[in-house]
């Protein structure tokens, strides 16, 4: 096993949860614990490259509400959509009524549902609301804002890979970042 380096933690967070080109050379337990606590950085990046746009499209004269549009657009393309994909199979398997077996299998379909859709749409819309009333009082809270938001994201995964928070099923990435980080 390749010995241990504190940038093994930096490479899985970049490299799992952004297009950022990283190359992540550990894929276990200890790189995936320090990926999971250094999650909030790569929010962090992402949300400043978010925040930057939004800023670069004020100053040339757009309005809050196209700024706040492309600060809710960074954060999907820079995640390849991950976070949208999972809160769409989240809607879609709780909204189905089904057992949890049944609602497992339903997350892990690649299509999308109806609930899927309407959640996804209503999340971004009001991501979009949120974000464009904050650059209308200043440019400074939206870009707060932007930042602040991308980088608690990625804290709710560090505080969801816990000791104690089982995977919701055994293969996948949930399952290799389960329980990593100790209380």
């Amino acid at each position: 096993m390749p010995s241990s380096s504190p940038l093994d933690g930096v490479r899985f967070a970049f490299g799992t949860l952004t297009v950022f080109p990283v190359r992540v050379t550990r894929w276990d337990r200890e790189a995936a614990r320090g990926g999971m606590l250094c999650a909030p950085l790569a929010g962090l990046a992402v949300g400043a490259a978010a925040a930057a746009l939004g800023l670069v499209l004020l100053f040339l004269g757009a309005g809050p509400l196209l700024a706040a549009v492309a600060g809710v657009a960074v954060p999907a393309v820079l995640t390849r959509g991950l976070h949208l994909d999972g809160l769409a199979d989240t809607a879609d398997g709780l909204g189905s009524g089904k057992p949890a077996e049944d609602a497992l299998r339903i997350m892990k379909q690649s299509d999308i549902g109806p609930f899927g859709v309407v959640a996804l749409v209503l999340v971004l819309l009001a991501q979009v609301a949120a974000l464009a009333q904050a650059y209308d009082v200043s440019w400074a809270r939206g870009a707060c804002a932007a930042v602040v938001s991308a980088t608690l994201a990625r804290l709710a995964l560090t505080l969801a890979a816990r000791a104690g928070v089982p995977a919701a099923r055994p293969e996948g990435l949930g399952a290799a970042v389960a329980g990593v980080v100790p209380l």
